[in-house]
């Protein structure tokens, strides 16, 4: 593990502190125009969610009507209803998204695995980083607004569905997660900077609430409109 993990985690509650947790959940509110571009305005904004910390599993309640649930895992996303039966499923959801652009629609179950997988990389950090095959190295520093930030870039493997096979993670002087930077996979590789804050210590852990995501030029800065994407989550507990 890198000096700069290292840092993170101490700033984050302790690496042993995140081993001892299970799951995070919050109530999770969504806005930014890709909602609207991929025909789901409003879609998943004011529901629960559920993330498993040692395991890729995310849980999403209620998905489009009541009683039903959204279960995402890599290979599999399903709808269920509130007695666990099925409604829907899509096996080897990434496969469905070749040929995607940032403005290709989604299905429901296209839908269902963007979010999982966007929530589970975000509220499973930095426990995340220490699974099997993920691999971080310290690369040069970043100035934005007059503050420098050290960089961490992460490379995860194949067995983890995240946005991103490759991302770089911006830590400021405390220690904690600030933006990162990506390539959407499952949208033609559209660059994004991701910006973070709202951090709330929970339980002894410290959960970012508050993200807003942007497309990002060819020098690394953002394009300040549209608001592609922002996440903000309220209530937030640790079991």
């Amino acid at each position: 593990m890198s000096d700069l993990l290292d840092t993170v985690f101490d700033a984050y509650g302790g690496r042993a502190r995140w081993e001892e947790a299970r799951r995070i959940s919050a109530r999770q509110f969504f806005g930014g125009a890709l909602w609207g571009m991929k025909g789901h305005p409003g879609a998943l904004d004011d529901v629960d969610v559920t993330v498993d910390l040692h395991r890729q599993h995310v849980r999403q309640e209620p998905f489009f009507h009541d009683g039903h649930h959204v279960s995402f895992a890599p290979d599999r996303v399903a709808v269920e209803d509130a007695d666990g039966g099925l409604v829907e499923e899509l096996l080897d959801p990434r496969a469905s998204f070749a040929g995607h652009d940032l403005t290709t629609p989604w299905t429901r179950l296209q839908l269902a695995y963007f979010s999982g997988s966007a929530m589970w990389t975000y509220l499973a950090e930095p426990l995340s980083l220490t699974f099997p095959g993920v691999r971080t190295e310290e690369i040069g520093t970043w100035t934005e607004n007059g503050e420098k930030f050290r960089r961490l870039r992460v490379a995860f493997p194949d067995t983890i569905a995240t946005l991103s096979s490759e991302q770089t993670l911006y830590v400021d002087g405390s220690g904690l997660i600030r933006r990162r930077d990506y390539s959407v996979a499952i949208a033609g590789d559209t660059p994004a900077v991701h910006y973070i804050s709202g951090h709330q210590e929970v339980s002894g852990l410290v959960v970012p609430t508050t993200r807003m995501i942007y497309s990002r030029d060819e020098n690394g800065h953002r394009v300040p409109e549209p608001l592609v994407v922002s996440v903000r989550l309220e209530n937030v507990t640790v079991s």
